[in-house]
């Protein structure tokens, strides 16, 4: 699929496929030229690990597609960062097959044989976790296990075959490890009676009842025909076993009653979920994970976004900073701010030293630290707080707490989006007046930036209801909805170069469309930052909705990349950062969107807009069958 979607868009193609299934790339090679395609447009490449690494460190690659394992997936990103290749991945999974006790048990049954033991369980988003309403669980498994007594096992090339063999000894090796595993675990393994065949690398289909959801078997990727079946008692524990996983590449839901199987798919983290179905793929629709199944989607319109690039992200200068202030040619500071004094007294004024802003209320830096803030004359103005890595943990719990924003509706989220744009231009005059302190600007240029500022804010608000889904057109009597979601707690490290214009304009979009950030302003120009939170609190935002922290922004930003519980992070700073973000991301697989250190004109048109918004979601592509 992804060489096919990447040639739709005029890009040329190399594909390497898998090391131990290359034969059917290979007989794709053939379509290709019997239908006419130019010469050089596809080109196959076949061989194991290092053949793949090499296409991927390829100086002349600007774009990777990866299909494969997560560890693979990991290694890959490391090996991309900092290099400007646009990455989509799509991993690993621990996909949860969820029964209700209003399902209809048989056609249940027949999707589990679909889901975990079609082509031996070696499937991405095979089903393996069987989540079954405990008051069916044991009429279930009897059902199941009637039903996979019948399964053939043995040579895939015969057509009556149901269950082949294993893609190598490796693997079997693996399934044989992670069974024996389960057993002394002490959970119950049940395998149909009958001998394998004895040459080739066969696994019998396999399934684990009183399995506890911690269990080595149901965390991690059997991959395999190895079904893992916990029972649940309330759609609320249905769900909260459901999401127990760093994956969420797929869920199967099944249920007669409409109301709970959408309420489900909505609550499940999973790219695609499937209602009293499973399995079912089409081009016309988009397929791809959350956390560490990946991120990017191949097939449908969201698909075909992963293989362009804006005109404007294909060149441009290396970022240099606009700022003239002291601070961002100078390093950090604790010195404290030159006493000044009253004109008349001669009494020491008061330092002014500028708080976090976490969880809706001003907050002093766990580590008491914090650094001098300069203005355009090179003069100390204030004292910004140091923030550590506690400042983030504490701003990313207060971003997760906030999660009912996610749950208004996007009229709401606009409702607030325009309140604070009032409020923002009240005080436009009293931002100008801190821009011409800290950049050295004219007033006629700090004027500008704001009025941007409170406009593009009402841009973003007048979209917050207007950037929707789609309903692709995939198989008949289906409906496939593909809706967009808010990754949820989200880092943004903000440029130097118009310090509230380009904050605003990244912070935005990402509310609007539901998620909570915690922001690193560019620490020169941080009391622009921390002016806004005043903003922020006579506006109807929630609090935990925007959190800011200052500091280093590098240092920051490690700090947010390697954090488990960040979704997304947006960077834009030097190229060595860029790079620092990409490969410390590596770890939870996070969707970072990075500049590579080149600047952007935050007063174009092209700084605003659907990028941004895409940007800000991820899809999930529910299939809802009707009829009988």
């Amino acid at each position: 699929m992804e060489d096919r979607a990447s040639a739709r868009r005029g890009n040329t193609v190399v594909l390497k496929p898998a090391e131990y299934t290359p034969l059917t790339a290979l007989a794709f090679a053939e379509i290709c030229a019997e239908a006419g395609l130019p010469p050089g447009v596809v080109n196959i490449v076949t061989g194991d690990g290092d053949t793949g690494a090499a296409l991927v460190e390829h100086a002349d690659v600007d774009k990777i597609a990866f299909t494969g394992s997560t560890d693979v997936g990991r290694a890959i990103r490391k090996a991309t960062a900092g290099t400007g290749k646009k990455l989509s991945l799509e991993l690993g999974g621990k996909s949860p097959f969820i029964v209700f006790d209003d399902a209809d048990l048989d056609s249940a049954v027949e999707g589990v044989v679909d889901s975990i033991w079609f082509n031996q369980g070696q499937v991405c988003c095979a089903g393996s976790r069987l989540l079954v309403h405990e008051s069916v669980a044991n009429r279930f498994h009897q059902k199941l296990m009637a039903r996979a007594s019948k399964l053939r096992v043995g040579d895939p090339l015969d057509k009556s075959t149901d269950v082949g063999a294993i893609v190598s000894d490796v693997q079997l090796k693996r399934i044989t490890d992670l069974v024996a595993q389960g057993r002394a675990d002490g959970a119950q393994c049940w395998q149909p009676e009958g001998a394998l065949p004895l040459r080739g690398f066969y696994f019998a289909p396999t399934l684990f009842t009183s399995v506890a959801p911690t269990a080595t078997i149901a965390q991690e990727e059997i991959f395999g025909p190895v079904l893992v079946s916990t029972t649940f008692r309330t759609q609320d524990e249905a769900i909260a076993l459901a999401n127990n996983t760093r994956y969420g590449l797929a869920a199967s839901i099944w249920s007669e009653n409409i109301n709970v199987a959408l309420d489900a798919a909505a609550r499940v983290k999973a790219g695609v979920v499937w209602i009293n179905s499973a399995n079912l793929f089409d081009a016309g629709a988009g397929f791809g994970g959350y956390r560490e199944s990946g991120f990017g989607r191949e097939g449908g319109r969201e698909g075909l976004h992963e293989y362009l690039k804006l005109v404007d992200q294909k060149s441009g200068a290396a970022r240099s900073s606009t700022n003239a202030s002291k601070a961002t040619t100078a390093a950090f500071s604790v010195s404290p701010v030159s006493a000044a004094t009253d004109g008349a007294t001669g009494v020491p004024l008061l330092d002014h030293t500028a708080k976090f802003y976490i969880g809706g209320k001003q907050a002093r830096p766990d580590g008491g630290s914090s650094y001098t803030i300069y203005n355009a004359s090179g003069k100390p103005v204030s004292q910004a707080g140091l923030g550590n890595r506690k400042d983030i943990r504490n701003a990313v719990e207060a971003a997760h707490a906030a999660k009912g924003w996610s749950g208004y509706t996007a009229h709401n989220r606009a409702q607030v989006l325009f309140f604070l744009a009032e409020n923002l231009e009240q005080r436009a005059d009293e931002f100008a007046q801190r821009l011409r302190s800290l950049l050295g600007v004219t007033a006629t240029q700090a004027k500008n930036e704001v009025a941007q500022s409170v406009a593009r804010i009402m841009f973003y608000a007048a979209h917050a209801d207007k950037y929707d889904g789609a309903v692709h057109a995939t198989r008949s009597r289906n409906v496939t909805l593909a809706m967009p979601e808010p990754w949820g707690a989200m880092g943004i490290l903000c440029p130097d170069e118009a310090p509230l214009l380009a904050m605003i304009s990244l912070v935005m979009p990402s509310i609007a469309m539901g998620n909570r950030v915690v922001v690193v302003p560019a620490p020169a120009t941080a009391l622009i930052a921390t002016d806004f939170y005043q903003v922020l609190e006579t506006s109807d935002v929630p609090g935990g909705v925007i959190n800011i922290v200052t500091g280093d922004r590098n240092t920051l930003a490690k700090t947010l990349a390697e954090h488990d519980d960040v979704d997304a992070l947006w960077y834009c700073g030097d190229a060595t950062g860029s790079a620092m973000v990409e490969r410390a991301s590596a770890g939870n697989l996070k969707a970072t969107w990075t500049d590579g250190g080149v600047a952007r004109d935050w007063r174009a048109e092209s700084a605003q807009g659907r990028e941004f918004l895409t940007r800000a979601t991820q899809i999930k592509n529910i299939w809802v069958p009707y009829g009988e």
